[in-house]
């Protein structure tokens, strides 16, 4: 737990507890990222918070590794009515924020008229939470630049409404609290620009599906990781059998994300250099990586909450931080692959705690899961585990740093 403690403690502490959620477009990329914020006192973040939070939000949470690239996304940031008319906005940099609007503020002719200045100055607005029978916020639409609409207050009409009233201002639409596929496959038809939700985090499973073939081999080479009398030469027969296979680890294994100081050459070289807890990871990592037809976000997603339920483990001395990793990592293996959790189960080679944890959440493997969860639903009020809450965002920073790191090691050419 030490280690894992000294790195965190050398880390910047923020006042404030700080998750994010992806804005995706309509190919599923990400087009910016909604910032779910608490302050010290349970309530939203204040000017100095932001202020002070400044610099570790752009400097680790809107850089992203997407289509072979790192990019570098905007943030959806809600701010309240007291922030909108104090005297001066923290130094938030325009062209990476949007500042969001609550949509029951009391539309005030001074409030009116600030977010009309803020325009001018060129912040880019978003009014959320819009109601197309509302003719009161008809006086925002040629002021704000992009308009949330919650699909799962309004029934399909009322969304409709919305989308061909927007349509006619001329403003940017966002289809928010998409719950599933076919939300989003709706409101891609009625011409939204972008997407917000736990639509592509659900799965949508195939009766009867098998794992793909590609994956079969890896299922064998996990399956002998897990067995107690595993042999780096039974691990290298394994592997070796499939050349692309053995190329990506050692490439893999031989990158920054890593850190060895000498390059290895063979599977057996990697084990002795590494161990078997870390081959195990990595193996997972080529479990999840590579499904065609599904978003970078989701794989970005999977690696974040695997990294820190690992993370978290080690603050709380849990035993095994490395099956704390792999719950994390295959908690959304079902959405990944759609397959339902329970015959994934089936055919995934996992100690018997790893799948109770899966399936139900049992244990303390499922405790710390559930924990992570509500953390990156930005379920602030539900955490319990730690006595020092700054060390939840901290954990969270790091695992978001860390799974861009993988993500570049993993995306070698073919």
């Amino acid at each position: 737990m030490s280690k894992t403690r000294d790195l965190l403690e050398s880390e910047e502490k923020l006042e404030v507890l700080l998750a994010c959620r992806p804005v995706y477009t309509r190919g599923h990329d990400v087009a910016a990222l909604q910032l779910l914020v608490q302050g010290e006192n349970g309530q939203g973040a204040s000017l100095a918070d932001l202020e002070h939070s400044g610099p570790v939000i752009l400097g680790t949470y809107t850089s992203l590794f997407q289509k072979g690239r790192i990019q570098s996304v905007p943030s959806f940031l809600r701010v309240t009515e007291e922030m909108l008319l104090a005297p001066h906005l923290p130094a938030l940099p325009r062209k990476q924020y949007i500042l969001e609007v609550p949509g029951e503020l009391l539309l005030t002719s001074d409030l009116v008229e600030r977010l009309r200045a803020l325009a001018r100055r060129g912040y880019r607005l978003a009014l959320a939470d819009y109601d197309p029978d509302d003719d009161e916020l008809d006086v925002l639409l040629d002021i704000m630049h992009i308009v949330k609409v919650n699909t799962r207050a309004l029934d399909a009409a009322a969304v409709e409404r919305a989308a061909e009233r927007l349509r006619r201002h001329g403003v940017e639409k966002l289809a928010d609290h998409l719950d599933d596929r076919d939300a989003f496959r709706r409101c891609l038809e009625l011409g939204f620009d972008y997407y917000q939700g736990d639509f592509l985090s659900k799965p949508e499973p195939v009766k009867g599906k098998k794992i793909a073939g590609n994956k079969l081999l890896l299922l064998q080479l996990l399956s002998e990781l897990h067995n107690p009398d595993a042999s780096p030469a039974r691990l290298e027969e394994i592997a070796i059998k499939d050349a692309q296979l053995t190329w990506r680890i050692l490439k893999t294994v031989n990158s920054a994300a890593v850190g060895l100081r000498r390059e290895v050459s063979t599977i057996s070289h990697a084990i002795a250099m590494l161990g078997l807890d870390e081959i195990r990871r990595w193996a997972n990592l080529f479990l999840v990586e590579g499904v065609p037809d599904k978003p970078e976000a989701l794989a970005r997603d999977m690696l974040v909450r695997g990294r820190m339920c690992e993370t978290l483990s080690e603050l709380c001395d849990r035993s095994s931080p490395v099956d704390h990793f792999i719950v994390g990592l295959l908690s959304q293996l079902d959405t990944l692959l759609d397959m339902s959790m329970h015959d994934l189960m089936e055919q995934v080679p996992l100690s018997q705690p790893v799948k109770a944890a899966l399936l139900t959440r049992e244990g303390g493997l499922g405790e710390i899961l559930t924990e992570v969860e509500a953390y990156q639903a930005g379920r602030f009020d539900d955490l319990r585990l730690l006595k020092e809450p700054a060390y939840y965002e901290v954990a969270y920073r790091h695992s978001v740093a860390w799974a861009r790191q993988v993500q570049q090691a993993m995306s070698f050419p073919e």
